[in-house]
């Protein structure tokens, strides 16, 4: 038995995209041959927002899932309702009752540290309070936090997808096609 072969020739084609580059003022996309390449422009509001989502979300997260008083926020918070309610507390008992009846003869000492063990079991119980009112709230707090957060995010990333959509557009918009001939075909024989 003989054998034979068969071949045909079928053309095909290439694109060959041209380096485009676009820009606006938060997003850069390039796009050539080898895909698109887009980055947040640095300075920008979403570059900011991207970095500090990436750097500070594992300890967004943490927080929300296990809230504690040992936070920067809750501490400053806490100090500052301390103070100011050390502060207040003190002015208002001397100001408006030890002053006045110390003036007049009308309070021993004795009387006045009592009325100072008082205010000093009323401001633990006041912050007390406040310290399980800040707790209760950490956890919404950083909720609200992350979904700020995660909204700026996805705006930046909104932003990046339409740059790179223009920057494709464009790219291939400019391309061009090159032809080549391309064998193929079957053989047989015994």
């Amino acid at each position: 038995m003989g054998g034979g072969s068969n071949s045909k020739s079928n053309p095909t084609s290439n694109t060959i995209y041209t380096r485009t580059t676009t820009k606006n003022p938060y997003v850069t996309s390039t796009t050539d041959n080898s895909g698109t390449r887009t980055e947040l422009n640095d300075g920008t509001a979403y570059k900011s927002i991207y970095d500090y989502a990436n750097a500070n979300m594992y300890d967004l997260l943490n927080e929300y899932r296990n809230p504690t008083l040992d936070t920067a926020t809750n501490r400053a918070l806490m100090q500052h309702y301390t103070d100011t309610l050390n502060k207040q507390s003190k002015e208002a008992l001397e100001n408006n009752i030890i002053n006045p009846l110390a003036k007049r003869n009308m309070i021993r000492s004795s009387q006045a540290e009592n009325l100072y063990n008082n205010l000093a079991k009323s401001m633990n119980e006041s912050i007390s309070n406040y310290s399980a009112d800040l707790l209760m709230n950490s956890q919404s707090n950083a909720g609200n936090m992350i979904n700020l957060l995660m909204n700026a995010y996805l705006q930046g990333h909104n932003a990046v997808n339409g740059n790179q959509a223009l920057s494709l557009q464009t790219s291939a918009g400019n391309a061009s096609t090159s032809g080549t001939n391309k064998t193929s075909g079957f053989s047989y024989g015994m």
